[in-house]
């Protein structure tokens, strides 16, 4: 069991940056795949990134791609994602997610570990 604590998130206008991070505790990550979800009022939760445990492979939502980057720092036991040119569409609250395993995951179900969420907004 990984514990996972998100932060980084704001309030930011169109265009804008954000930088969101999570710290994981009690277990390394060393071996476990990570990703970022969304979820924004009303909707399902969304996949939006996931790296593998090693940092060599990674997935992006096609809405976010080119956009947003995932990365690790497993010496550190964290994972980052770089929000670049936000939309109004980005608002939602913002997921980390970590399963054991070395391989990339895009399915909510698949994660069995979460962080409470840090919500990002995003302004016309």
């Amino acid at each position: 069991q990984v514990q996972l604590v998100e932060s980084g998130g704001g309030l930011v206008q169109a265009g804008g940056s954000l930088r969101l991070s999570c710290a994981a505790s009690g277990r390394t990550i060393s071996n476990y795949v990570m990703g970022w979800f969304r979820q924004a009022p009303g909707k399902e939760r969304e996949f939006v990134a996931a790296i593998s445990w090693s940092g060599g492979s990674t997935n992006y939502a096609g809405s976010v791609k080119g956009r947003f980057t995932i990365s690790r720092d497993n010496a550190k036991n964290t994972v980052s994602l770089q929000l670049n040119s936000l939309k109004p569409e980005d608002t939602a609250l913002y997921y980390c997610a970590a399963r054991q395993g070395r391989m990339v995951l895009t399915r909510s179900r698949e994660y069995d570990s979460w962080g409470q969420g840090t919500q990002v907004t995003v302004t016309s």
